[in-house]
């Protein structure tokens, strides 16, 4: 395999031209940052925000040559005013200088939004790590194909992929017409950071990088027609929540939490921050709702109970249900047989299903928020 670097890629992209300056756009001080990990490539592009629109050519440019060079699997650029400094200025770029590519956006300013063909898109988010978020994204997602839907599973957890290790399928995309094909596992259709990078990389990126990655695994994804998809959220309030808040036409969030106090006052920021970008919330799950000893039967409810149905009545949302706290739940996820497709008569299996159906009840009835924003660029 072809190494491929950071230097070398440098230079190619010196055959592409800034139209303001006349410059090559490493010249021209446009390059802010070349991450190379493996064959997969992230490119930062420095511009501001007033002038994204018209730096579209540019990037689109860049990001196309660099498919081209020898190794490279994979290639995202991105817009960013995320570095600006008196030694490295981004470039000002005078708006007569620059025209908006015809096709990309629509009035305005506006781009159009991703995964055009997915009908409802629903984010499964928290508002903290160690909930079981990912663990109840998949089954969610297994649960609403073995009701006959076409779904997706968007894996957009950058730093800590668990998609891979949980469908117990990892190998890289298979890449036709410049688009990946998602691998298929459980009647899914599924992408993940991690089919891309060894399992063992760190994902040393900043918020440019993670936004990128995101449009990359969603526009530069033959996904085809689905009736859902599911995307595992990373945990919090960050880039990537921003990121598919205003690229994509999310039909809602369903918010993960355990019973216990401080898990439920992370979630409810994750609500708060929903609300704010005009994503609707579909509801509050509890997971590790309680546990029940295979023994003897004896249930023990070791992170408390009821906590999120009681938040839920708070804010207003509806409760979508309790997981219970199960090892056959984690041995399955660990072994990539997810229990709501291995044992779904289980009772665990029985509740991702009763999940599903109150979700899928949720999404037929939601209103899709569309974006009204551009490509995002951080100041």
């Amino acid at each position: 395999m072809v190494d491929v670097s950071a230097d070398a890629l440098r230079a190619a992209l010196r055959a592409i031209k800034d139209p303001a300056s006349g410059k090559d756009i490493v010249t021209a001080g446009l390059v802010e940052g070349v991450e190379v990990r493996g064959g997969l490539v992230q490119l930062s592009l420095l511009t501001d925000r007033a002038h994204a629109t018209a730096m579209e050519p540019v990037r689109r440019a860049a990001e196309a040559l660099m498919m081209r060079q020898a190794g490279v699997t994979n290639a995202t650029a991105v817009l960013t005013a995320h570095k600006p400094s008196a030694s490295n200025p981004a470039p000002s770029h005078s708006a007569s200088s620059h025209s908006p590519p015809r096709g990309s956006a629509g009035p305005g300013g506006q781009s159009a939004p991703l995964l055009p063909d997915v009908k409802a898109v629903v984010a499964v988010a928290s508002g903290k790590g160690g909930v079981g978020k990912s663990t109840v994204a998949v089954n969610l997602a297994v649960s609403l194909a073995r009701r006959g839907l076409k779904v997706g599973l968007l894996d957009a957890d950058i730093y800590g992929p668990s998609l891979p290790r949980m469908i117990g399928m990892n190998r890289k995309p298979e890449v036709r017409n410049e688009k990946m094909i998602p691998l298929r596992a459980w009647d899914l259709s599924c992408m993940s950071i991690g089919f891309l990078v060894d399992e063992e990389t760190p994902m040393i990126w900043r918020g440019p990088m993670v936004m990128g990655a995101l449009e990359q695994m969603m526009g530069q994804v033959e996904w085809g027609a689905l009736d859902v998809m599911v995307v595992d959220m990373p945990p919090g309030t960050g880039d990537a929540q921003l990121t598919m808040a205003q690229r994509v036409a999310l039909t809602g969030a369903v918010i993960v939490s355990t019973p216990q106090d401080i898990a439920l006052l992370d979630a409810r920021r994750g609500v708060r921050m929903f609300e704010k970008t005009r994503v609707p919330v579909l509801g509050l799950v509890e997971n590790m709702s309680f546990f029940c000893c295979p023994n003897c039967g004896h249930r023990a409810e070791i992170f408390g109970h009821g906590g999120a149905r009681t938040e839920a009545a708070r804010l207003g949302i509806e409760f979508l249900g309790e997981i219970p706290l199960l090892l056959d739940i984690r041995t399955a996820s660990d072994a990539g047989t997810p229990i709501a497709a291995s044992a779904p008569d289980s009772e665990a299996g029985r509740a991702y299903a009763a999940l599903a159906e109150k979700v899928w009840a949720k999404v037929t009835g939601a209103t899709v928020v569309r974006s009204s924003g551009p490509r995002i660029v951080i100041d």
